[in-house]
C-alpha cells in the first residue's frame, strides 16, 4: 500500500457581505470572506492538502488568482480537481481533517452539513471528513476577528 500524507494552510480575511462560504456551505454572517473565488478557506485548505500529498504545489498552481476565469468561482470546483487528480494518478482520497481558525463565526452549529457537503463534493465517506474550529484566544488577526484561517491534511492510499 501507498500512502501520501499532505497538509494545506490558507486564510482569508473579512470584507463587506452578508455570509461566509466555508467547506461548501454557505452561514448567514455580518461579513464576507475577501478572495478570487468564493474564498472557502475551508475547501482551499483541502484542496492545498491533496496536492501538498501528490507534490503537486498549491491550489494557486492550479487555479492562479490571475486569471479572470477563475473569478468569483465555486470552490467545488477545485477540490474535484484535486480528487480528480489524486484518482488520476492511482490514488483515493482516504481522510480529511480541516481545523477552522476564527472566534466567528460559530462553527460547531455547522460542522456536520460543513461534512456532508466535503462527502458530496469528493466523494470521501462522511465518517473520514473532520470538520472542526479552534480560536487563537483573541489573539492575532483571527482572535481580532479580521479573518478565518485553516488548515487541512488530507490522506491519500494507492
Amino acid at each position: 500500500m501507498d500512502v501520501r500524507v499532505g497538509n494545506g494552510f490558507d486564510v482569508h480575511r473579512f470584507g463587506p457581505g452578508d455570509h461566509v462560504t466555508l467547506c461548501g456551505v454557505r452561514i448567514p454572517f455580518g461579513r464576507g470572506l475577501q478572495g478570487h473565488s468564493d474564498a472557502d478557506v475551508g475547501l482551499h485548505v483541502l484542496c492545498d492538502a491533496i496536492y501538498g500529498a501528490l507534490a503537486e504545489g498549491d491550489i494557486g498552481r492550479h487555479f492562479p488568482p490571475s486569471e479572470a476565469e477563475w473569478k468569483d468561482t465555486d470552490s467545488a470546483v477545485f477540490l474535484r480537481h484535486a480528487v480528480g487528480l489524486a484518482a488520476e494518478r492511482g490514488y483515493r482520497v482516504n481522510a480529511f481533517d480541516c481545523t477552522l481558525i476564527c472566534e466567528e463565526p460559530k462553527i460547531g452549529p455547522h460542522a456536520d452539513a460543513m461534512r456532508e457537503r466535503v462527502a458530496e463534493i469528493s466523494g470521501v465517506a462522511v465518517d473520514r471528513i473532520s470538520v472542526k474550529a479552534t480560536t487563537t484566544e483573541r489573539l492575532g488577526f483571527a482572535g481580532r476577528a479580521e479573518g478565518i484561517a485553516a488548515l487541512a491534511t488530507a490522506t491519500l492510499i494507492a
